[in-house]
């Protein structure tokens, strides 16, 4: 399977990246680029994005990059900083840069701009690679 067909069939089975909105914009083994618009669902107390929205849209870059080199991939450790706040109608961007790629381990940085292209949030996961293929 290539990057596309892998990640179809992630995405056309993941419920939740598909409320989020995402617009597949680019995908190839180890980069994943995506784009969603924040609805007013998504705004917590403060009225602004929860911070829960901008880490599944990280998390969701970081297994369709990961997955798409053809190997099943989990997260085993994510982390993300939130540097500027995210407001209803924000179009959000991922940037995925991967760090680092061995046999058992890949380790990427994410960084999430709006539609100013001013960062808003900077995400860091690492992913198990299995011996299973796609």
């Amino acid at each position: 399977m290539n990057a596309t067909q892998i990640i179809d069939a992630m995405y056309n089975n993941d419920p939740f990246s598909k409320w989020l909105g995402i617009e597949r914009i680019e995908e190839e083994p180890g980069k994943c680029t995506l784009r969603m618009t924040v609805r007013k669902e998504m705004l917590n107390g403060f009225d602004i994005a929860h911070g829960g929205i901008t880490y599944a849209l990280a998390d969701s870059a970081l297994a369709f990059s990961a997955n798409a080199h053809g190997r099943k991939c989990v997260s085993v450790e994510t982390s993300i900083s939130h540097v500027q706040q995210v407001r209803e109608g924000d179009t959000l961007t991922t940037f995925v840069e991967e760090i680092s790629l061995t046999n058992k381990i890949g380790i990427y940085h994410i960084t999430i701009r709006n539609q100013f292209d001013v960062d808003v949030a900077h995400f860091k996961g690492s992913v198990y690679r299995s011996d299973k293929e796609w």
